[in-house]
């Protein structure tokens, strides 16, 4: 299990164009992943709905876990794509 803190950039945080890119993301490894929002909350990163129901605003940290076969890699390119924003 890997996991990391990471800043949400992007101006309107994990909207609904950014989570979809997340999921799309996060859906091309086997890992489990999730990440870690707030006090207590947890969010599926595989699920549009799960990330949308987070409400995670610009200025936002986040902490990513993976587990699984490929979690360094899923880490590592849910990571970047956070670090550059979304491309916004």
């Amino acid at each position: 299990m890997v996991s990391k803190k990471v800043k949400i950039s992007n101006p309107t945080g994990l909207h609904l164009r950014p989570a979809g890119i997340f999921c799309q993301e996060a859906m091309k490894y086997a890992s489990t992943i999730v990440f870690h929002y707030g006090l207590n909350g947890t969010a599926n990163a595989k699920s549009v709905l799960s990330v949308l129901g987070a409400c995670v605003k610009c200025g936002d940290e986040i902490e990513i876990t993976c587990e699984g076969e490929d979690e360094q890699k899923a880490l590592d390119a849910l990571t970047a794509l956070i670090e550059d924003g979304f491309g916004e």
